[in-house]
């Protein structure tokens, strides 16, 4: 935990806010004062906060309304509040909304100290996960994709509207921002729910076994070939069929994707006889494929064909506001999966957490968690259990302390920053970087050479 915890003091009366100031200051805490709610919210998002102790009654902006603010920034801060004017409504209310405790004026220094205490040694997630646990019940969560956020909201809701159709659909987004389980989340609200969902990552198949994979074989129709395969076309029969990273896909097979889709038949590589299929297909990737084609690197004809509707799955840093929820899933995942007693987080690793640019997005935050629990020494993760975000921020986290927004940051940097983070974290093994950045081995190198950094 942090050798002195700091307090975020909020009190529009000059003269009470510097005797908190002195008072609280002598029990030992690091103090940060803001002389309304609006600049308390000011003040949580420039700088790490362990608690906020805040009066109600303030003339722009109240206690009740700051508190609101200051839980969707960072829900794991406990914030006491301080009233002259109390009332029984007013208590219930402060503590649904959020609140740790409530506190009348004239203070109880005693009560006061003992109050700050149990809330900054015994805050835990599992308190925190009541709220957490009622942001989710108003989000949306299906095959883990987790988000109360707009931007994950907005996605979900056209989920829902494209899953029961027969369209294909066509995920794209950066690496690591959860195409795949957005593919399942459309074929398990579709009306081939209790079909099979078959998926193919174009990427790990080499031009040579794509097609009998996709297509499957005849016995004997190649080397190796010892008996008849059904492809992943024929065991999607009656449900959907997911192809990620299709971008990478050769020209000379998507001209055989090409026909299947437009005649709803293939032959097995060997073979002769026309096969039936009925699938509906759903597709990701990483690239832009309308740029690839106008390189001739992929069939306008094709493209067109795919991309009936879109889907863009928005990058994490575009939704901090699910770093809570998301981080709280992942703790409870694998404290179990590890037989680790990890139940919560301190407000200064969740707020390395939230500030963090995530240029992996989900997969690196799920990554950094697991690290995280795997080597936790206590039940607690504090700022020291993640070490590597705050020494590994570079110049997108610069970027974003100097007040930049995520959307201001060139993808390009970040992209470039997230290519050197987990070459560092994989201690510079290319092949693994490459599975952590959900990226093939050769699709690194051609970002080594773009980015001029060492092959």
């Amino acid at each position: 935990m942090p050798e002195l915890y700091r307090v975020l003091v909020v009190d529009d009366d000059i003269a009470h806010r510097t005797m908190l100031r002195t008072l609280v200051g002598g029990w030992g805490y690091d103090i940060v004062d803001a002389d309304d709610g609006e600049a308390a919210i000011a003040a949580v998002q420039d700088q790490p906060v362990d608690l906020v102790l805040m009066d109600i009654r303030m003339v722009r902006v109240s206690g009740i309304e700051a508190l609101e603010q200051i839980k969707t920034i960072n829900p794991v801060i406990p914030i006491v509040l301080m009233t002259a004017y109390a009332s029984v409504e007013m208590a219930v209310d402060a503590l649904k909304k959020g609140a740790y405790d409530y506190l009348i004026k004239p203070l109880d220094f005693d009560k006061l100290r003992l109050t700050l205490q149990r809330a900054l040694e015994h805050i835990r997630l599992k308190t925190e996960n009541r709220q957490l646990k009622q942001q989710l019940a108003g989000g949306y969560q299906s095959a883990d994709v987790i988000g109360s956020s707009p931007a994950m909201m907005r996605l979900m809701e056209t989920v829902g509207q494209v899953a029961v159709s027969e369209a294909t659909v066509m995920v794209t987004g950066e690496s690591g921002t959860g195409k795949e389980l957005v593919a399942a989340a459309i074929h398990h609200n579709s009306p081939r729910k209790n079909g099979p969902f078959i998926k193919v990552n174009c990427a790990a198949i080499t031009e040579t076994l794509l097609e009998s994979e996709l297509f499957g074989h005849e016995k004997g129709a190649f080397t190796g070939a010892d008996r008849r395969k059904e492809g992943r076309f024929v065991q999607a029969d009656g449900g959907s069929l997911f192809l990620d990273e299709v971008g990478e896909m050769p020209v000379s097979m998507q001209v055989k994707l090409l026909r299947v889709l437009q005649e709803r038949e293939l032959t097995r590589v060997g073979g002769e006889q026309l096969i039936s299929v009925d699938v509906r297909l759903i597709v990701a990737t990483n690239q832009d494929l309308a740029q690839m084609v106008k390189a001739g690197a992929f069939r306008e004809d094709l493209y067109y064909r795919l991309n009936v509707v879109e889907l863009k799955t928005p990058p994490l840093r575009a939704r901090r506001e699910d770093i809570p929820l998301l981080a709280a899933y992942f703790l409870t995942r694998f404290a179990e999966k590890n037989r680790k007693s990890v139940e919560w987080f301190s407000p200064r690793a969740m707020d390395l957490l939230i500030r963090h640019a995530w240029p992996g997005n989900v997969r690196e935050l799920m990554n950094t968690i697991e690290r995280a629990v795997v080597l936790a020494k206590s039940a607690c993760l504090d700022e020291r259990d993640f070490a590597s975000l705050a020494a590994n921020g570079h110049e997108v986290d610069a970027a974003l302390s100097g007040g930049a927004s995520p959307a201001d940051i060139p993808l390009e940097q970040i992209e470039r920053e997230a290519i050197i983070n987990t070459l560092a974290s994989a201690d510079g093994n290319k092949s693994e970087a490459a599975r952590r950045l959900g990226i093939t081995r050769k699709t690194l190198r051609e970002k080594l050479k773009k980015y001029n950094l060492p092959l």
